[in-house]
């Protein structure tokens, strides 16, 4: 009771508190950062502390802005920044560099946080690459844990010409671009973890920016992404915790959100030759750029910041539960569904293999080790198998909306 009252009365006024300043111009907010963390690691798991400690770190990534500061040292990332220091340090507040360090900071926790998990000490692999069109990116691969058979944690900062693949993709979802070379600039955190253990769930993220300059010198920008959940065995409390983890988050910038992009997530995480979900969903959105850049920028840090409170109570609940091989060949046959929308249906994959120059070992780092596909595979009616594709078939509300 006393969690839920605190839920209910207390998000926005923290949320308030977290962005205030104080009179000085130290840019500093008015609660400490020791106390804001203790909230994330004591009060209510899945409510007000973690909205407490994501929105700090957003908080963090928008503070850094400051002319007065510097980029972070590298121990803070899991390698070097692709865009040159110089660069970094001197244009702090254009948009394009704060979404690089955004993305840094999460493949860094997300990466620091799954390696915990592991009971072995297993790390993740990391490879920092260039691209001789313009950028680069960090893939992070962690393979044959104990817990994460793989686990794939992406970010790319790769700029140059729009191909015309590319052109034609964006104009086919209404962007309006001009004739001739299109100058472009994209960065991107994508993840994908695919667990051992078949009673944990799959998650993937994608949270990205995107500017494109005509010949004239009009900019035009937009972000994009989403979190979304895939089990193979249903499970309930972990589809409702999963959502009303995003759902708060949303619904500290606008009610509205959750229940359009959880919409918008049903319908693009669809596979039609199957006819249905990939997974239980989460939340979606693409081409935003209303009302404004930095508004959206919040909401988009405060999203990616969102993952590890969504997935990791879920990855310690049920890390140890026994299975068998039953279970581990349904796991595999789901897997050959992930693999078949990736490859057929994924707009983030589309672009990259269009992309000039594009690094096809971090595009297709979201494929898992292992998969199966089995001639007409009909889950017996009353099974637990059944029971999810019933689910995947005719995708639910697993909170109020």
């Amino acid at each position: 009771m006393f969690c839920q009252l605190l839920r209910k009365n207390c998000n926005r006024l923290l949320v308030r508190k977290l962005h205030s300043r104080n009179g000085s111009n130290s840019g500093r907010p008015t609660w400490s950062c020791s106390v804001i963390r203790l909230l994330g690691g004591s009060i209510c798991a899945g409510g007000i502390g973690l909205i407490a400690y994501y929105k700090l770190d957003n908080n963090n990534v928008h503070m850094a802005g400051s002319s007065l500061n510097k980029f972070s040292y590298v121990s803070q990332y899991m390698a070097e920044p692709i865009t040159d220091r110089s660069i970094l340090n001197t244009h702090r507040n254009e948009m394009k560099y704060r979404m690089e360090e955004l993305v840094m900071k999460i493949q860094h926790d997300f990466c620091r946080a799954l390696e915990a998990e592991e009971s072995f000490g297993k790390q993740f692999v990391v490879d920092r690459w260039e691209r001789k069109e313009g950028g680069g990116g960090i893939t992070c691969v962690l393979q044959d844990g104990d817990i994460f058979e793989k686990a794939g944690v992406n970010i790319s900062v790769v700029h140059g010409n729009l191909p015309k693949g590319a052109v034609q993709q964006m104009r086919s979802r209404g962007k309006q671009l001009a004739e001739g070379e299109l100058p472009f600039f994209a960065i991107g955190v994508s993840s994908v973890i695919h667990p051992r253990n078949p009673m944990v769930p799959t998650i993937h993220f994608n949270y990205r920016y995107f500017e494109v300059t005509d010949s004239k010198g009009q900019k035009q920008w937009w972000f994009g992404g989403g979190t979304d959940l895939t089990p193979y065995y249903l499970n309930e409390t972990d589809a409702k915790h999963f959502h009303k983890t995003l759902k708060e988050v949303c619904d500290l910038y606008d009610p509205s959100y959750y229940p359009k992009y959880k919409e918008w997530c049903d319908k693009y995480f669809f596979i039609p030759h199957r006819n249905e979900s990939r997974g239980v969903g989460g939340i979606f959105f693409d081409d935003l750029d209303a009302p404004n850049a930095d508004k959206v920028f919040d909401f988009v840090s405060s999203c990616a910041h969102s993952v590890i409170p969504s997935y990791l109570p879920l990855v310690r609940r049920h890390k140890n539960d026994a299975y068998g091989d039953q279970q581990r060949q349904w796991q595999l046959l789901r897997r050959g569904r992930y693999v078949e929308f990736n490859l057929i249906y994924d707009r983030g994959t589309k672009f990259g293999l269009h992309t000039p120059g594009a690094r096809f070992e971090s595009i297709l780092m979201s494929l898992p080790l292992t998969a199966r596909w089995e001639y007409m595979n009909i889950p017996e009616e009353g099974t637990e198998e059944a029971a999810l594709t019933k689910v995947l078939q005719s995708p639910k509300n697993w909170v109020s909306i």
